[in-house]
C-alpha cells in the first residue's frame, strides 16, 4: 500500500517528457490544454475555414486494460496525450496533421485526393547513387533542427501547470529516437524503485501498428526535409544471413580496426552520437534522458551471448511464424502462446510458437546480436540498421495481413496490455493515432514492398479497393441479409404462384372484362426489394 501511495504522489512530481509539435510548445496551449495550431493555407485552427478539420474534445477508450501495469495516475502516458492536451485537432476526409495541414499516408495534391503507392526496397537491389543518396539522407536528418517537434524537459506541473514551458530543440533524426525511447522507458515510483513491466511500443499487440507508424511518420520527415517525396526506407532481408552483410563502410558502417565495439572511421556513423542509452542511470536518478549526447554507436555484430541468439533468423522460421493463425492469445504480452505477434516479436520460439523469453527469435534476434546500441531497447533506434530491420519487420507482418485477411475485430478491444487496445491511442504521437488503424494491409497506407507486390491493378480496380476493404469489414453482415432476402422472395414467389393459379382457375363468367381502351404495350410492371 505504501508503494501505491508513494507512486500516487510522485503522479505530480516525477519528471515527463515527449515529443510535441512545436506549435503547442508554449504557453497558451498548456494552460489551455489545447494543441489545434493554425493551418498555414487559411490561417485557422485545423484549416477548419477550409473544411479540413476543427478542434475538437479528446475521446479516450474507456475499454479495460490487462494486469501487467497495476497503478493508475503515475505515469503521464496514461490516457495519452490527456495530461497534457485534452483537446487536438480532428482532420476530415483524407487530411492529416497535428494542424491538419498534410494528406494521410497514400494520399497527394493540394486537397489530398491523389491515391499514392510507393514501393520499399531491398537495400541492395538500390543503385549506387540510390544508396548513397539514402546515407546522405540519413546523415542530412541528424544534423538538421526539427522544424515541427521540440521534446519536453519537464512535467506539466514543473511547468508550473503550463505558465513556465520547459522545451528544448532536437534533430530530425533524435526525434525519432526520443519517441522510441520515451514509448519503452520504465515508469518512475519514487526513491529507488521503478516499475518495468510497461512498454506502450513492444511486449503487446500495438507492437507490430505502432512500429508501422513510427517508420511511416520517420519517411514523411525525411520526404519534407529532403524535398524528396518518393523517398521510401529500404530494407534489410536478414533471412539466412550468415553475419552482417549490412555492416560495411559501403553501407551502415563496417568495423573499427581497433576496437571492435566502435564503427569504422571511415564511415560517416563514426561520428554519430547517441541518446537516451542510459535507462539504469535514469531510474537511478528518478530522472528521463533529456537528450544530451551519450557518446559513439557501440556495435559488435556476431559477438552476442550465443545461449540467447545463436545466428540469425531462418527463412523456415519466418515461414512457421507466417502460419500461425492467431495475431493474439492469452495474456496478450510476451509470455502469449501461439501469437503471431509474439513469435515475430521475438519472446516465443519461432518453431513452435511456445513463449520462451529465455530466447530471443525473430525480431529480437537481430537486435542481440547486433551487440551494442541496438541490443538496448530504449536506445535502440540510435543505429540506423534499425530502419532497416523494422522495415524488414513490418514486410513480414504485411506478409500476415495478406495470407490471412483478418477482419479489424481480430486486433483486440480490450485486456491487452496498457496502451495496447484496439482504441487506445499511441504514445507519444501527436497528431494522434489509434493503434487499430494500423491494423490494415500496407497499400491503403501508400506503400508496398519490392518482393510482395502483386500485378499491377488497373485504375478500375484501384478505384475499388477502398469499397472492397469496406465490404470486407461488413461481409457477414451482408451475407445475413442475402439469406434473409432470399427466405422472403422464396416466400413472396410461393404466394403469387398460388395466388395465379387460383385466379386461372376461376370461372370465365366472373372474369373481369378486358376494355378496348387498354394498351398493352405501355403496361409497365415495377418491384421494390
Amino acid at each position: 500500500m505504501s508503494l501505491f501511495a508513494m507512486g500516487f504522489l510522485l503522479a505530480i512530481l516525477q519528471p515527463s517528457s515527449s515529443q510535441f509539435p512545436r506549435a503547442c510548445a508554449n504557453r497558451q496551449s498548456l494552460l489551455r490544454k489545447e494543441c489545434c495550431p493554425p493551418w498555414d493555407g487559411d490561417g485557422s485552427p485545423c484549416g477548419e475555414l477550409s473544411s479540413r478539420g476543427s478542434c475538437q474534445n479528446i475521446l479516450l477508450s474507456q475499454a479495460p486494460l490487462g494486469p501487467q501495469f497495476p497503478f493508475s495516475g503515475v505515469d503521464d502516458r496514461e490516457d495519452w496525450p490527456s495530461i497534457f492536451y485534452n483537446r487536438t485537432c480532428k482532420c476530415e476526409g483524407n487530411f492529416m496533421g497535428f494542424n491538419c495541414g498534410e494528406c494521410k499516408f497514400g494520399f497527394s495534391g493540394p486537397n489530398c485526393t491523389e491515391r499514392r503507392l510507393r514501393t520499399r526496397r531491398n537495400i541492395f537491389h538500390l543503385t549506387t547513387s540510390e544508396k548513397d543518396k539514402f546515407l546522405a539522407y540519413l546523415n542530412l536528418a541528424k544534423n538538421t533542427p526539427s522544424r515541427d517537434y521540440v521534446i519536453a524537459t519537464g512535467t506539466y506541473t514543473q511547468m508550473n501547470n503550463g505558465s513556465n514551458p520547459m522545451f528544448r530543440n532536437i534533430n530530425v533524426y533524435d526525434v525519432f529516437v526520443w519517441m522510441h525511447y520515451y514509448a519503452s522507458r520504465d515508469t518512475l515510483l519514487g526513491g529507488s524503485s521503478v516499475w518495468r513491466d510497461i512498454d506502450f511500443a513492444h511486449e503487446a499487440p500495438g507492437f507490430l501498428p505502432w512500429h508501422r507508424v513510427f517508420l511511416l511518420m520517420w519517411e514523411r520527415e525525411i520526404q519534407k526535409i529532403t524535398g524528396d517525396e518518393n523517398f521510401t526506407i529500404p530494407y534489410w532481408d536478414w533471412r539466412d544471413a550468415k553475419d552482417c552483410v549490412v555492416c560495411t563502410d559501403e553501407y551502415m558502417g563496417g568495423r573499427h580496426p581497433t576496437n571492435p565495439n566502435l564503427l569504422s572511421p571511415a564511415s560517416f556513423f563514426s561520428s554519430w552520437q547517441v541518446i537516451c542509452t542510459r535507462s539504469e542511470e535514469y531510474n537511478s536518478q528518478q530522472a528521463l534522458c533529456n537528450a544530451t549526447s551519450e557518446g559513439p554507436i557501440l556495435r559488435n555484430p556476431g559477438n552476442n551471448d550465443k545461449s540467447r541468439t545463436p545466428r540469425l533468423p531462418s527463412s523456415a522460421e519466418v515461414e512457421f511464424c507466417l502460419s500461425l493463425t492467431q495475431y493474439e492469445s492469452g495474456s496478450m504480452d510476451k509470455m502469449a502462446n501461439y501469437s503471431f505477434r509474439n513469435t515475430l516479436e521475438g519472446f516465443a520460439d519461432p518453431r513452435t510458437a511456445i513463449s520462451n523469453i529465455s530466447q530471443s527469435g525473430l525480431h529480437n534476434a537481430l537486435h542481440i546480436y547486433m551487440n551494442g546500441s541496438m541490443s538496448q531497447v530504449q536506445g535502440s533506434a540510435n543505429d540506423p540498421i534499425f530502419v532497416l530491420h523494422h522495415a524488414f519487420v513490418d514486410s513480414i507482418f504485411e506478409r500476415w495481413l495478406r495470407r490471412h485477411r483478418p477482419m479489424l475485430e481480430v486486433y483486440p478491444a480490450a485486456n491487452a496490455p496498457i496502451g495496447h487496445n484496439r482504441e487506445n491511442y499511441m504514445v507519444p504521437f501527436i497528431p494522434l493515432y489509434r493503434n487499430g488503424e494500423f491494423f490494415k494491409p500496407s497499400r491503403e497506407l501508400g506503400y508496398d514492398y519490392e518482393y510482395l507486390q502483386e500485378p499491377a491493378l488497373d485504375s478500375f480496380q484501384e478505384f475499388l479497393i477502398p469499397y472492397l476493404e469496406q465490404a470486407r469489414q461488413i461481409w457477414a453482415w451482408l451475407v445475413g441479409a442475402a439469406v434473409i432476402g432470399g427466405v422472403i422472395t422464396a416466400v413472396l414467389t410461393g404466394l403469387i404462384l398460388a395466388c395465379w393459379k387460383k385466379r386461372r382457375g376461376t370461372s370465365s363468367e366472373i372474369q373481369p372484362l378486358l376494355t378496348e381502351s387498354e394498351d398493352y404495350s405501355n403496361i409497365s410492371y415495377q418491384s421494390n426489394f
